[in-house]
C-alpha cells in the first residue's frame, strides 16, 4: 500500500498553498552614498552662508584699523585663485582617467591637484603670517576676525580635502580602481568643486570688494 502524506495542522495547509515570491530587486548602497554626500554638501552650504552674512555685516567694522584696501595683496591672491581653479580641470582630468580605467593617469591627475592644493594652502598661511606681522590679527577687529573665520573655514577645508585625496590615492594604489574607490572618488570630485565655488565667492565678496572700500 502507497502511504498518503496528510499535513498536520490547517496552518499547514494554508502556508503550502500560499505563493512565493521571488524579490529580484538589488541595494545600491552607492546610491545612499550620494545622496548622504549630497545633503552634507547643502550642510555645508549652510554654513558657508552664515559666514559671508556674517562678514557682510561686519566687513566695514574696522575699529580705526586699517581696512581691506589696506592689507590685501591681489595679485597674490589672483595667483592663490588660479592655483584653485587649475586644480579644479585636473581632478576633472583624474575623473576622465578614471572612466577610461586608466589607473596611471588617476593617480598623475590626482597628484598634480594634490600639489595645486597644497600650494594655495601654502600662499594662504603666507597671506596670514603676513599680516599677523603687520599686527592685523583677528583681534584687531570685527572686520578682521570675520575674515580669518570665512577664509580661514575655507583654507580647512581645502586642507581636508588634501588629506582626502592622499588617502584615496593610496587606496587606488593598493586595490586599482574597484566600484568602492570609483564612488569615493566622485565624491571628492563634488567637494572639491565646491570649494571652488565657494572660493569664487570669497574672492569676489572678500578681496575685490575689500579692496575698493
Amino acid at each position: 500500500m502507497s502511504e498518503i502524506t496528510v499535513p498536520s495542522s490547517p496552518a499547514a495547509v494554508r502556508a503550502a498553498d500560499r505563493p512565493v515570491f521571488l524579490v529580484t530587486e538589488e541595494h545600491h548602497p552607492e546610491n545612499g552614498t550620494l545622496l548622504g554626500f549630497w545633503l552634507y554638501l547643502m550642510s555645508d552650504c549652510l554654513v558657508f552662508a552664515c559666514l559671508f552674512a556674517m562678514y557682510g555685516v561686519l566687513g566695514r567694522s574696522y575699529a580705526a584699523g586699517p581696512s581691506g584696501a589696506d592689507l590685501f595683496d591681489l595679485p597674490l591672491v589672483a595667483v592663490n585663485t588660479a592655483l584653485l581653479l587649475l586644480s579644479s580641470i585636473t581632478y576633472g582630468f583624474a575623473m576622465l582617467e578614471m572612466l577610461k580605467k586608466r589607473k596611471g593617469g588617476t593617480l598623475l591627475w590626482l597628484a598634480v591637484t594634490g600639489l595645486l592644493g597644497a600650494g594655495f594652502i601654502g600662499i594662504e598661511l603666507y597671506e596670514f603670517a603676513h599680516l599677523l606681522h603687520q599686527g592685523a590679527g583677528p583681534q584687531r577687529s570685527a572686520f578682521l576676525s570675520s575674515f580669518f573665520t570665512l577664509v580661514g573655514t575655507h583654507g580647512l577645508h581645502v586642507t581636508f580635502g588634501i588629506i582626502w585625496l592622499i588617502t584615496l590615492m593610496i587606496q587606488v594604489g593598493k586595490h586599482g580602481l574597484i566600484a568602492e574607490n570609483k564612488r569615493r572618488l566622485f565624491c571628492l570630485s563634488m567637494f572639491w568643486h565646491f570649494l571652488d565655488v565657494v572660493w569664487i565667492g570669497v574672492f569676489t565678496f572678500v578681496y575685490l570688494m575689500g579692496s575698493l572700500r
